[in-house]
């Protein structure tokens, strides 16, 4: 009860700070800085950032703030700048579409009662797609107490307005550094070549069992299904990529507590991939299953397959892919110990060693990033 007052508390004191606010990089909003003259020349990267108070209706069961509610504020913010920039010169109007999202860490939780900044810059485009570096600060309105929750890297692509299957060409941007375009360059085909492989391997279905083990893939595996409705999408009729994360993080996390039954909370998030746009009408099925458990987290692999019912000429097709990694924790917050997965077949087995492979390689990562600090 204490809890709740306490975020009651805030979320009037914060009921005063916009809902959603886009600032330009001299205090301007959004909309006056679109107001500004188009160039034909390559323009510098102008930040945006916009703050949210988090509500009761954004919390999860452990109380703090869903990690697909995150997801999807860093989806708009990104999807705002990366329009903003391809309409920045005179040419034929576009909307940007989310075509992937790298790692992205849950630094810290978020509470209710907090206000998100999110904050987001353009750092490398190619001809047709834009790259946008995403922080979220979360701040306490009672003590001014500000702590970094997020970091994410988005690529996005610019759509057509006339002919939404038509990608146009990106502005370029002005670097301050020549090392700033040559390691956007390295991103840019590291990125292009892990989403074709990544959508050559994405043929397999998530079946139900019947009976099966705990603690076995079969167990805790989770569908979700859900029809699009306008609300679900950009003014062109095809799902915001934020909806489409959201909906991925909920599955996810049924996974995760379908195999711990305890509480969970996203870690992080490995690269999501969009393979197509999903179009209003279309019921959307987000399948989640386990492929890896370490001591303390779990992988989960989530599926979105998409099925336009009212168009007859196409089939149902995958729409985007992730892995997912959880954590379970105590009733006081603390980190315990994962239940080990048990996989039986093949397939199983062959995702499993991936998993630890992906596991093992970022845990490696992390180890090398904090060795210049000691």
């Amino acid at each position: 009860m204490k809890l709740l007052a306490r975020a009651l508390r805030l979320w009037e004191l914060g009921r005063q700070v916009a809902s959603w606010e886009c600032v330009g990089p001299r205090g301007r909003s959004c909309a006056s800085e679109r107001a500004v003259g188009h160039g034909h020349r390559a323009l510098p990267s102008r930040p945006c950032s916009t703050r949210r108070i988090m509500r009761p209706d954004d919390a999860n069961v452990a109380g703090n703030v869903h990690g697909g509610t995150i997801l999807k504020m860093i989806e708009e913010a990104g999807a705002i700048i990366s329009t903003r920039h391809c309409n920045s010169q005179n040419g034929e109007r576009c909307v940007a579409a989310l075509a992937r999202v790298e790692r992205t860490d849950f630094l810290s939780p978020m509470c209710i009662g907090e206000v998100a900044h999110v904050s987001a810059e353009i750092t490398y485009t190619s001809k047709h797609s834009v790259e946008v570096q995403v922080n979220v600060m979360s701040e306490n309105i009672l003590t001014g107490t500000k702590k970094l929750t997020n970091k994410a890297t988005l690529w996005y692509v610019p759509l057509s307005l006339k002919n939404v299957d038509k990608v146009l060409e990106v502005p370029p941007v002005v670097y301050s550094r020549q090392e700033q375009e040559e390691e956007g360059r390295k991103r840019y085909e590291a990125q292009k070549l892990e989403r074709m492989e990544t959508k050559w391997r994405n043929g397999d279905i998530v079946q139900p069992v019947m009976n099966p083990e705990p603690n076995t893939v079969s167990y805790s595996q989770s569908s979700l299904i859900h029809l699009v409705g306008p609300s679900d999408c950009t003014l062109h009729g095809f799902v915001h990529g934020g909806v489409t994360m959201k909906l991925m993080d909920e599955v996810a996390g049924i996974v995760a507590a379908r195999h711990c039954k305890t509480n969970i909370v996203t870690a992080s998030v490995d690269a999501i991939n969009f393979h197509d746009k999903i179009r209003k009408g279309c019921v959307i099925t987000i399948s989640g299953r386990m492929t890896f458990t370490s001591n303390k987290s779990m992988e989960i692999e989530v599926l979105v397959d998409a099925d336009p019912v009212v168009d007859n000429s196409q089939k149902r097709y995958r729409a985007a892919s992730a892995f997912f990694t959880y954590v379970s924790l105590s009733q006081e917050g603390k980190p315990l110990p994962v239940p080990q997965l048990v996989p039986e077949t093949e397939d199983e087995k062959k995702r499993f060693e991936e998993g630890k492979g992906r596991y093992l390689q970022m845990k490696a990562k992390r180890q090398g990033q904090a060795e210049p600090q000691a």
